[in-house]
């Protein structure tokens, strides 16, 4: 009994001191006292085995001890196993802040720490931009319109966003921007997003380009020049970087200037010589100034002695003598503005290099340190805002699409995608919102901006698919009144561009954290390179004392030995709890995988995938709990907080139980996974019940619903584009009425109260009051109600000819097609009008004539859906 008494209480102490990462010293002092205990209470072997223990510890870990013998051995095995750090990796390393990311790396966040910032609401200013801009900008184009028949902004869109400094949303006031802070641009873009085309192009100036290199580098003369005519839409910018061999791998771009003396404006100047060809450049069409990243050389020495200068960044004007612009490439989805850049012997004076001569060979470093503003706000709110429209009007398509006598709302097969999309959208908004807080605050998220890029791109996509899922035949017929089509079809743009998503999961978020988020691999590799013994002595056992403590905080609180002090309330605190116990167990394993692995595990890129699933999730989960912590939660919110927190917690299990299953070294894993789940997985995926309670809330009017559609264009006035999202909103606002309505009439016709033939909701409504089932008042309110449904049932058609491109490759198989389609388009033919008639609300009038131009014919009338509800005309 005293040899488990002393074993209890030598293991106690050293967990305890290895969870505080005590160090050394105290390390010694418990074997010391423990041992000592052991020789009092006759258990001899043991005590002199904790003595001894102490001897080799102090042997070992004391700084004074060590450094005779120990860390030189240390130090030289270390030169020869550690990875190389290029000079390219080597400033993307440099770039950026290390912030909550770190935290998370280091096993044992400070919770204080994230929540020190609180996202503030944003300025009266501001807000009203939000709220009255934006919303105008978006009602002034249709999905449909822009992508498919002009295949471009409408012209007085582009004169609204030139006009409202939509392009200068990053430039301060004093160059006659808006200068808005980094939340507020992206609530912008997450408003924008309805439609891709119109996000990007506002976007893209916004983020990598020549307006942020002018900020951060230009020269005073640059600034004064170019801010004020990017701000007002004068100069619309471009940035060529990518090219047919350079993409993900930038460094490798092969466009070169090469220094020379050449005529400019009658003189002889000092400039260099381009020779370029870039490619899927965003606004290189109508760019009116281009920005080109090259690689310059100076082979005459007229710079010095060095030949290689490196990439630089310089501004082109469009009418520069020997650049090729114009032509467009066709983007999936949505055909934004962008295409091809060319350029030979095009001779430029010194001084357009951004920055002036002083920054040639700084491109890289500018590009890296610019780029993560399009990872960390532009992409990631555009992924929000989409998910955030697509989400309010998958939950009022399926409120009001019955089957079976019920809403498809109702049904758990459609449930589960709604309470995804919800999900997703609501992990998205924290992300972004608290992420360009953190932006606001000073902070360069580099980690972070790739963790959002990754996975709120793939949220966007997953999102879109499960919107298309439950929509139906509503989704998958194309025309403009389908608002998912093209936005689904876009999501493969935001997958590839700024580091395509594969590149990004597999080397960026764990690749990149691993040095620079780690509190001493960093540190270790710099001593490596200065050759400095003492600073690697500091860093390397400052190293080991994070193993020793990520190893005992995995441990024990994988156990349920944890402290439950935190800052956040009952709902959150468990979670936050997770998080940290998830944090030791993911700190552990990086540090045995860089161990285990060394410089090959820059190659095991599936292995450095899961350990940045586990990062992402981690970090993900904070920005949820910070959220939650931050706002005020509304009726409803409490179980999308739980679905939400238990699904990003339950994948971070699911990469770490993969890494196991594949760390090449099987007993490392093996002891991995006893020390990371000592107690077994703890997450599950989340229940049925809290999938219920979210599509329910999601698809009827509740203040959730409105919570999590905020922010997105949800009005409707006239003259303005088709809203369907409002037109959702007044249904549901409705529903309660119009339910019990439903429920009355069918139980009627069930019970042959009404004609077995009034198979249509309209004939059985006219039965129902004709047999005073229901009330005159509540049959017109049900006739202007389905009425409104039928429309946004109603998908669009086309003459037969509209889809070929070519009209003479058509075969009309019949001929009274072939006559349809030319009476159809004679000219001076009128059509009808249709008009759609909702709820309290004229909808504008559409002239079938000028559908019938292009050969669009929409007939309310037209729709051919499953089951009994083949849509017919309201009977009078």
């Amino acid at each position: 009994m005293s040899y488990l008494i002393v074993l209890i209480l030598a293991v106690a102490g050293l967990l305890t001191v290895m969870r505080k990462e005590a160090g050394a010293k105290a390390a010694i002092g418990v074997l010391l006292v423990t041992g000592i205990i052991g020789l009092l209470l006759d258990t001899e072997v043991l005590g002199a085995l904790l003595l001894l223990a102490a001897a080799g510890t102090a042997f070992a870990g004391l700084p004074g001890l060590r450094q005779q013998w120990l860390t030189p051995k240390l130090f030289d095995y270390f030169k020869k196993v550690s990875p190389k750090v290029s000079a390219t990796e080597r400033t993307a390393l440099d770039a950026g802040t290390v912030g909550w990311d770190g935290a998370l790396f280091s096993g044992n966040p400070d919770w204080n720490q994230l929540l020190k910032n609180r996202a503030e609401a944003l300025p009266a200013e501001e807000q009203a931009f939000i709220d009255h801009q934006c919303s105008v900008a978006v009602s002034m184009c249709n999905s449909w319109d822009v992508a498919v028949e002009r295949a471009d902004l409408p012209p007085e869109l582009w004169e609204y966003l030139k006009k409202e400094k939509f392009f200068g949303m990053i430039i301060p006031k004093e160059y006659g921007g808006l200068g808005l802070s980094t939340k507020a641009q992206s609530l912008v873009l997450q408003k924008l997003a309805v439609n891709e085309m119109l996000m990007t192009t506002v976007g893209v100036p916004n983020s990598l380009g020549p307006g942020e290199l002018l900020l951060k580098y230009g020269s005073e003369e640059q600034k004064q020049h170019y801010l004020p005519r990017l701000a007002d839409g004068r100069e619309i910018p471009c940035f060529g970087l990518t090219g047919p061999r350079a993409g993900s791998d930038a460094t490798s771009l092969p466009d070169t200037g090469v220094v020379c003396m050449g005529e400019f404006e009658g003189k002889q100047v000092l400039g260099l010589k381009l020779n370029f060809e870039k490619r899927w450049i965003t606004l290189a069409p109508i760019a009116t100034v281009v920005g080109l990243a090259f690689r310059l050389f100076d082979p005459d020495h007229l710079l010095g002695e060095e030949e290689d200068r490196g990439i630089t960044c310089a501004l082109v004007p469009r009418d520069t003598k020997g650049m090729d612009i114009g032509r467009r490439h066709w983007p999936v989805g949505s055909p934004f503005l962008n295409g091809p850049i060319f350029g030979k012997n095009v001779f430029i004076p010194m001084d357009w290099i951004i920055g002036g001569t002083d920054m040639i060979g700084q491109g890289w470093r500018m590009l890296v340190e610019c780029l993560s503003v399009g990872r960390c706000v532009t992409l990631p709110s555009g992924a929000s805002g989409a998910g955030r429209y697509m989400l309010g009007t998958a939950g009022g398509f399926t409120r009001i699409r019955r089957q079976f006598n019920v809403p498809v709302a109702d049904m758990e097969g459609v449930q589960a995608p709604l309470a995804r999309i919800a999900s997703k959208a609501y992990i998205a908004q924290a992300a972004v919102l608290h992420t360009a807080n953190m932006v606001d605050n000073g902070e360069k998220p580099s980690v972070p901006s790739a963790i959002l890029k990754y996975h709120l791109t793939e949220y966007q996509r997953q999102m879109a698919h499960d919107a298309m899922d439950v929509h139906g035949g509503k989704a998958v017929t194309k025309g403009p009144r389908n608002y998912l089509a093209i936005p689904t079809d876009a999501t493969a743009v935001s997958i590839t561009v700024e580091g395509a998503n594969i590149l990004t999961r597999s080397l960026m978020i764990f690749g990149q954290g691993a040095i620079r988020c780690h509190p001493y691999v960093l540190s270790e590799l710099e001593a490596r390179d200065k050759n400095d013994s003492d600073a690697f002595d500091k860093a390397f056992f400052g190293h080991a004392g994070l193993i020793f403590g990520n190893f005992a905080r995995a441990l024990t609180k994988g156990v349920g030995i944890t402290s439950r002090d935190t800052p956040f309330d009952e709902a959150a605190a468990p979670y936050a709890l997770a998080v940290s116990r998830i944090s030791a167990g993911f700190g552990l394993c990086a540090d045995a995988a860089m161990a285990s692995l060394g410089s090959d595990l820059k190659k095991r890129e599936l292995i450095s995938a899961r350990l940045g699933d586990v990062l992402s999730s981690l970090y993900l989960t904070s920005m949820v709990l910070k959220n939650w912590h931050e706002g005020t939660a509304v009726e409803g919110e409490k179980a999308l907080l739980d679905y939400s927190c238990q699904t990003l917690l339950f994948n971070a299990e699911e990469a770490l139980s993969g890494f196991f299953a594949n760390l090449p070294s099987r007993a490392l894993a093996a002891v991995l996974r006893v020390i990371v789940f000592p107690a077994g997985r703890q997450f599950s995926q989340p229940t049925d019940v809290l999938t219920h309670k979210i599509a329910r809330a999601v698809s009827t009017n509740t203040a959730l619903r409105a919570k999590l559609i905020g922010n997105t264009w949800n009005t409707w006035n006239d003259g303005e584009q088709d809203n369907p999202l409002y037109r959702y909103n007044e249904l549901l606002k409705n529903y309660d009425r119009a339910e019990k309505i439903y429920h009355t009439v069918n139980k009627a016709y069930a019970k042959g109260k009404i004609p077995a033939s009034a198979l249509h909701p309209e004939q059985r409504v006219e039965a129902a009051v004709e047999r005073q089932i229901i009330s005159g008042e509540d049959a017109e309110f049900m006739r202007d109600y389905e009425a409104e449904v039928l429309d946004m049932l109603t998908v669009d058609d086309f003459a037969f000819d509209r889809l070929a491109t070519d009209k003479s490759t058509v075969i009309y198989h019949r001929d009274d097609l072939k006559a349809a389609d030319n009476i159809a388009s004679a000219p001076g033919k009128k059509g009808s009008k249709t008009k759609r008639t909702g709820q309290n609300r004229k909808l504008p009038v559409e002239e079938t004539a000028e559908s019938d131009t292009t050969g669009l014919q929409p007939n309310a009338d037209s729709e051919q859906s499953e089951e009994d509800e083949r849509t017919a005309p309201a009977l009078k």
